[in-house]
């Protein structure tokens, strides 16, 4: 997460210190509730092996990933020390229309949206060669139910095992619209992480023997979708239905 260099003590504090917040919490009070800590595939970031999986492991390149890894541990560590119903989702990238607008595919998919109703003209983004393990979100939030539904509580990587780059993303995004993302796109250095994630592929075999789940959605059927729901939340704004942000 490119922020995250921004406020590494606030990631800190969020994405790992208030982890143990919660756990404590739950040890102290003595309640049993199934916890389910969100895990992140950046925890693997200069990637040991591929694809990666449970047992890959991890070298993360940002706060954000170092919080994660964290928060992984410490909740493997209270599960065995305390018998806590804790399970860790290592997610790989989930996207969705309600993904947030910083986030390079919402950011892509809004613009496309914004180029094609004339409201903008030039998208300006980082490194376009950076893979990524790209899965919908909807089916991702399944995986993280069904985890809790299990007698046993584990960790599990939720992923689709494809890896698509930013520039794939932008070529489906942009030509579903019928845009030359060419013309639109350039490239701004401020976007570039200090250290980056270059590649990142998930293996959710264990996930699909142990819970029973797949992926369904297609890397290009996602991107396709989100560019659908950006042009059509436009065209509720601008005909006065919802109000958005510009």
């Amino acid at each position: 997460m490119r922020v995250s260099f921004d406020s590494p003590e606030y990631t800190a504090d969020i994405g790992a210190t208030g982890t143990v917040r919660l756990l404590e919490a739950i040890r102290e009070t003595g309640l049993q509730p199934r916890f389910y800590q969100a895990s992140s595939s950046e925890m693997y970031g200069m990637v040991r092996e591929s694809p990666q999986t449970e047992r890959t492991p991890f070298y993360p390149r940002s706060p954000y990933g170092c919080a994660k890894a964290f928060s992984f541990w410490i909740t493997v560590n209270y599960r065995e020390s305390y018998h806590l119903h804790a399970s860790n989702g290592i997610l790989f990238n989930h996207e969705s229309p309600r993904r947030g607008e910083t986030f390079v595919t919402r950011k892509i998919s809004r613009a496309v949206a914004h180029i094609k109703a004339g409201l903008q003209d030039k998208l300006f983004l980082g490194n376009l060669e950076a893979k990524r393990d790209w899965g919908y979100a909807k089916e991702f939030v399944e995986a993280m139910w069904l985890m809790l539904q299990q007698e046993k509580s584990d960790d599990y990587v939720i992923a689709t095992n494809e890896t698509h780059s930013v520039r794939e993303f932008l070529e489906i995004a942009f030509g579903h619209a019928g845009l030359d993302w060419h013309k639109h796109v350039e490239i701004d250095p401020r976007y570039y992480r200090p250290a980056e994630v270059d590649f990142l592929l998930g293996d959710y075999s264990k996930a699909r023997r142990q819970l029973g789940w797949e992926p369904k959605t297609k890397f290009a059927d996602l991107a396709k979708l989100m560019v659908d729901a950006d042009i059509e939340l436009l065209r509720r704004h601008r005909q006065g239905e919802i109000r958005v942000s510009t």
